[in-house]
């Protein structure tokens, strides 16, 4: 099952806000439905939301009616809806700024049907260059699963938070698939429980064994001595490790540290953010109050209660036991180490 698929004038996506109860697509034909389907969360997860945006930019150009010399104004408009989404993935911006070289590039280019097949040529080259690097991920996330484990994860960072296959599930499904016998633990995820929904349903699809928890369950497992490891994905890293991932991380890596339990990210290097020096520099979105008012319209607190509702939280580098890329595991001191594996690359 795809989170998104092109089909050659239109981007199918699936509406994650229906699973696992009911699987449904969103067939988008122009920009502002791909930004919809962005802001509602039905394609959510980092890579997908690039690769999403990338073929809305996309779906932009091929809605463009005009002449030659305006494309570039009303290309800026497209852009600017669709960076406005979901302002913490720094894979938005990665991707939205990919296409927009690729549009600069084709200056000289007069012909409107030429410079339409090159942009979703270059957005399906940015959902090409994700189903290998979480392949990647996986394979370089694999030693470090012990033969025999029980995984703690966070949100959802599978095959529908990607392209294809996954960041922190993708370690798991490598470490499954070459015959070691991984247990996964699944947070709930509140508020939105992509965990619950979204998870649970990916790892039971692959007959990966996993067990549902609630949120505050997790340092009571870690104290059993029944949590080997705990992974998980991000949507943004700073130039110092610190990494913003779904709200409640934190929480887990706090917890992990105070138990001894290796505590690890995995994400592509598009995933990485130079240019933010620390967690203090994430733009962290804050998501409606219904969300947390209701669980999808069955209220569950007063309608008039206030409410705070930040999508994600930021984990300090010194909790981080190593960062799972394409281009192998970052460990401490972050702030040397990963610029040295970004210039490398």
């Amino acid at each position: 099952m795809k989170a998104i698929e092109w089909l050659g004038n239109s981007l199918k996506i699936l509406d994650q806000t229906k699973l696992p109860m009911e699987i449904r697509y969103r067939n988008a034909t122009t920009y502002e439905e791909v930004a919809e389907a962005i802001e509602k969360m039905e394609v959510r997860g980092a890579p997908a939301i690039g690769a999403a945006a990338a073929y809305g930019y996309a779906l932009g150009a091929v809605q463009y009616s005009g002449e030659r010399e305006g494309l570039q104004s009303y290309m800026e408009g497209v852009q600017a809806r669709l960076a406005e989404t979901r302002p913490t993935a720094v894979n938005l911006f990665w991707a939205l700024r990919r296409m927009e070289d690729r549009l600069r590039e084709l200056h000289g280019v007069i012909d409107l049907y030429e410079i339409r097949h090159a942009l979703i040529q270059e957005a399906e080259n940015i959902a090409e260059d994700d189903r290998r690097v979480n392949r990647m991920i996986g394979d370089y996330g694999n030693p470090i699963i012990p033969a025999e484990a029980n995984i703690l994860t966070h949100c959802n960072a599978g095959a529908l938070a990607t392209v294809e296959f996954g960041t922190a599930l993708g370690v798991i499904r490598a470490a499954h698939q070459v015959g070691k016998k991984v247990h996964v633990y699944a947070d709930e995820t509140r508020p939105f429980l992509q965990g619950a929904r979204l998870t649970t349903f990916e790892l039971m699809n692959d007959n990966i064994p996993v067990t549902l928890i609630a949120d505050n369950m997790a340092g009571y497992l870690m104290q059993q001595g029944k949590v080997d490891l705990v992974i998980v994905g991000a949507d943004r890293i700073a130039a110092n490790g610190d990494t913003a991932n779904k709200i409640g991380t934190y929480s887990l890596a706090v917890l992990a540290h105070a138990h001894g339990i290796p505590f690890y990210v995995a994400a592509p290097t598009s995933t990485i953010d130079l240019k933010v020096a620390g967690g203090q520099d994430i733009p962290i979105e804050e998501r409606n109050s219904k969300e947390m008012r209701e669980v999808f319209g069955v209220p569950t607190a007063p309608v008039d209660v206030p409410v705070y509702n930040p999508a994600f939280d930021v984990t300090p580098a010194k909790l981080i036991t190593g960062i799972i890329t394409e281009k192998g595991i970052v460990s401490s001191p972050y702030s040397v180490n990963l610029l040295k594996m970004m210039v490398r690359s």
